[in-house]
């Protein structure tokens, strides 16, 4: 794939995750190849580093850092030798941002977990965001947003094999066992659960097998893979987080929800896009289908993680969330 075409590919993932089209614009015109993409976006990272340290402890340094995080982050989705390094620094960029934005926020950690507690401690309810394949907590801010606006705690997670844990760590076949623990690690009764691409898989298999997960809703996840189909960078990316090509050819033979679907009790929304279509992968309308209390929206013109459509799907997340656990109108 040319440097063009991949910075097309990202070009809705990145602007979902919250840079400055612009900017992204400016970077990517100035590659002459997809292996200068970590390098460059790191440098854009550290100089928005730069402007935080000049602004000081203003709200301005802050919202530098948090930006930052998303470059640094954002490094990571080509093939790169220091990726582990980038996420570190968008971790550590991100932990900043926070003390100087939200001094109230928690980092919580766990076997196999870490994040950020954002939100009132008096909130009524709990909402736990799971990233997907290559993503990571700092791409989803402003989900987080959407929901810290409804009045809901969240807890952004990276999970094994994901994130800033991508380093020590390799994707678990038993998610639903980290989504445990971390209900357990935040002391609530009842967690709302989000998961994106691949973590729509992880949230769907934990809201089928841990009755504590009371609101679930699912972006562009898949319902079944087949590893033979998958293009060959997909099968790529997930050899790299299961640890081997054999440990990823088996942990992708097992995803199939058709036997998990019919167990999830609680009100489940599944959102995909109608452009999103990867071989070797079905969408998630069968998951709708088959959950007890499952309700669909597919965005015809949405794209993988809807990037491009963030009006048409972003709001009835939000809501449906709250009003599954709060009852409020939605």
């Amino acid at each position: 794939m040319s440097t063009a075409d991949f910075a097309a590919a990202q070009w809705t993932r990145a602007l979902g995750a919250g840079v400055d089209p612009h900017e992204y614009r400016r970077v990517t015109d100035g590659l002459a190849s997809v292996a200068d993409w970590g390098p460059s976006f790191l440098r854009t990272g550290h100089g928005h580093l730069r402007r935080a340290e000049d602004a000081g402890s203003s709200r301005s340094a802050g919202e530098y850092l948090l930006t930052a995080a998303r470059w640094f982050h954002l490094a990571t989705l080509a093939p790169y030798a220091e990726a582990h390094r980038a996420a570190a620094e968008a971790d550590r960029a991100l932990g900043r941002a926070l003390a100087v934005l939200e001094p109230g926020a928690r980092r919580v950690s766990g076997e196999g977990f870490t994040g950020w507690l954002r939100g009132p401690s008096d909130a009524p309810g709990t909402v736990v965001v799971v990233p997907g394949l290559d993503s990571a907590k700092e791409e989803f801010l402003d989900l987080v947003d959407a929901l810290l606006a409804r009045g809901l705690a969240v807890f952004a997670m990276d999970g094994p094999g994901q994130g800033v844990l991508a380093a020590t760590t390799t994707f678990v076949r038993d998610y639903e066992r980290v989504v445990g623990r971390v209900i357990d690690a935040l002391g609530v009764a009842r967690i709302g659960l989000v998961g994106l691409s691949l973590g729509g898989y992880f949230a769907a298999r934990s809201a089928a097998l841990d009755p504590r997960v009371a609101a679930v809703a699912t972006v562009s996840g898949p319902f079944r893979l087949d590893w033979e189909a998958l293009p060959p960078p997909v099968r790529e990316i997930m050899a790299r987080r299961a640890g081997s090509a054999d440990a990823a050819q088996a942990f992708v033979h097992d995803m199939d929800l058709a036997a998990l679907a019919p167990r999830i009790a609680a009100p489940l929304l599944v959102v995909d896009g109608g452009q999103d279509v990867i071989p070797g992968v079905t969408n998630g309308e069968p998951l709708a289908g088959l959950a007890p209390h499952g309700r669909y929206l597919s965005v015809p013109h949405g794209d993988h993680l809807l990037g491009n459509a963030r009006p048409d799907w972003l709001p009835h997340l939000g809501d449906h969330l709250a009003h599954a656990l709060t009852g409020t109108p939605a």
